[in-house]
This record gives structure tokens, sequence and C-alpha cells, in this order.
């Protein structure tokens, strides 16, 4: 868990699953991710929080966004970042998980942040003893991706209730609605778990043979129809679908699942005036989303890409920088929204 109780600064602290964060837990995150954001309008855009501190991306799998998301925060946050790709490392001659681990420890990495192709590993790592610093989980396998959930979560928020009239305020009653490739995307995972957590009513669409065995024992609704639940929509968000995860086929055709499951201008003018669309990316356009509603104002996409570094930048803090208690105006705020 990111807060426990009875944590120091000193105790080492882990965000491997959205899950595992309560509900305040997840707006205290938000509320200073709000201060964070103010950072990035500033000519320095830098703080001195983790000066000293060092923080390593450790990535087993290909990424662009995430990992350079979380590069831009912790350098944000003063702190020396150590990029470690599995391509070209001893990890492509064999070396285990716990050996690259134990040579992390020896090198004094105080966070780890973690992309792994296996679900698990993160939790792994953080539970092994391999190292005494704190783990971030960047996405694992088909499991979980809780910081993806988490700025998904800041974005509706910033767009739904405001930048400043949202602190410490959760998603209470929002209408969230999660479309596409659910069988194989950590980021539906995460935000099922999130976003209800946050009060948002939750609805899966996706083809049957993309929707998770188990399915039913998560906290949302399902639906196989797409057009019947945009009208009640507050946020729409298009997975793509992961062609490199598939190994059958789960739809006849490309178009086919374009025509029943994809976001064009005609579905999007259904849903409600203030609704959004959202994309974790990279996207398929033209298989789960049109150019037109892509590059339309009420695509959040490259909105959601700003917001990563700073969620990330409120992790980061929170994990190793202090508590709650550090950033009184935060704290300030929360009370005077509530």
């Amino acid at each position: 868990m990111l807060c426990s109780p009875g944590d120091t600064p000193r105790t080492p602290r882990h965000l491997i699953s959205a899950a595992d964060l309560t509900r305040d837990d997840a707006v205290l995150i938000l509320d200073t991710a709000e201060e964070m954001a103010r950072v990035a309008d500033r000519p320095i855009k830098k703080l001195p929080t983790l000066r000293g501190r060092t923080v390593v991306n450790l990535f087993f799998e290909d990424s662009t966004r995430t990992r350079i998301s979380f590069e831009a925060a912790a350098k944000r946050l003063s702190a020396d970042v150590i990029n470690f790709s599995a391509k070209g490392s001893s990890v492509s001659k064999g070396e285990s998980l716990k050996d690259t681990a134990l040579t992390l420890e020896a090198m004094g990495a105080d966070a780890v942040v973690i992309r792994h192709g296996s679900s698990g590993a993160p939790y792994r790592l953080a539970t092994s003893g391999w190292i005494d610093g704190a783990v971030v989980n960047a996405g694992d396998g088909t499991h979980e991706h809780p910081t993806q959930a988490l700025l998904d979560a800041f974005t509706i928020r910033r767009r739904l209730v405001g930048a400043d009239a949202g602190l410490g305020k959760d998603l209470e009653g929002r209408r969230v609605t999660i479309v596409g490739d659910v069988l194989h995307s950590r980021v539906a995972r995460s935000n099922v778990h999130l976003l209800t957590t946050l009060g948002a009513e939750v609805t899966l669409v996706a083809p049957p043979t993309l929707v998770p065995v188990g399915v039913e024992g998560w906290p949302c609704e399902v639906s196989y129809s797409l057009d019947e639940v945009l009208p009640a929509s507050d946020a729409v968000m298009m997975l793509r679908v992961q062609r490199e995860r598939m190994n059958a086929a789960y739809f006849p055709t490309e178009r086919e699942y374009s025509r029943r499951y994809g976001l064009d201008g005609l579905r999007m003018a259904k849903m409600p005036e203030h609704a959004v669309v959202m994309h974790p990316g990279p996207m398929n356009r033209g298989m789960e989303i049109t150019a037109e509603v892509a590059d339309s104002g009420r695509c959040t996409a490259v909105e959601q890409v700003a917001n990563g570094v700073s969620i990330r930048m409120a992790v980061l803090y929170l994990l190793l920088g202090g508590s709650e208690t550090a950033l009184p105006s935060a704290a300030a705020r929360t009370e005077e929204n509530k």
C-alpha cells in the first residue's frame, strides 16, 4: 500500500495495486498531484524534494509514455534517475529478477519503478526482501497499472469537477464506461478498482470473447452494447486492442470490431455534452477510435500524458519525500473544499 497506518518517512512503502488504495489514499494522491501540476506552470519546473535520492526505472517491456513520464517526474523532484532496459542488459543473458534487484540494492536505489511482462513481478520485488527501497508498479503483465488509473481519475476529476473545485473530492456518482480489450488490459483492471473506490459507477463494454472469466466478481457492470451505455456516460475510456498479446481469433475482423465497438463521430454525438473521451495510448486510429474523435476537443489523450507526470511526481513524493503534512497548501485546500 502507499499509505499504511504507522508508516514513518523512513519506512519503505509501495504502490503495487490500485486495489490497495483507500478512498483517502487516492484523494490524497490526486490532491498532491494538483499541487505538482502547478510546478509545470513555473519558469523553472523543479522542486528540491528528492535531491540525493535515486530512482531506478526498471523496464522489462518496451514503453515510451510510462518510462518517460516517470523519468520526467523524478527529475522534476530533483532525484537522480537510472534507466534500466532489459534489452542489451544482463537480463538478455539470463540474469534473474533477484540478481538484478540485488544489483540495484547495491547501487543504493531508493525507489524502483518496474514494468514487467509477468503478472506479480512488482509484488515479488516488494515482498522478497531483495531491496529496501520503495517499489512502484508501472504495469505487470495483464494484471495492473495503478499510476495509469490514478492519472485517469485525475483527468476525469479535472474535466468534470475542476482543478481547484475538485480538491478533496472523489468521483461519487460519475459514470465511466471502459470499452474494448478488457481481457488483456491491466489499465481496465486498475481503473475498475480505483474508480469504484472513488465512488464512480463503472461499466465494461467488450465482445464476449474479450471479457475475463470471473468478471462477475468485479465491482462493475458488463454490457455488450456500446450504443446502449453512451447516453449515460460521463467519461468513455477506449482501450487499445492489444494484438501483441492475442494468440487466438477473439473477433472476426478488425472492421467488424470497429463497427460494433469503435468510437466514431456519430457515436460520440450520443454522449452527454459534458462527457469526455479517454485513451491510455498508444491509439489504433481507425480501429477502436477514429481520427475525428481522437483529434476532437472532447478527447483527453494528450492531457492524460501531461497529467501522468503530475500523478507520478505525487506518488514518488509521497513514497520518498515525506507525508501529507509536507504540503500544507494542499491540506488547507482539502479542508476548504470538504
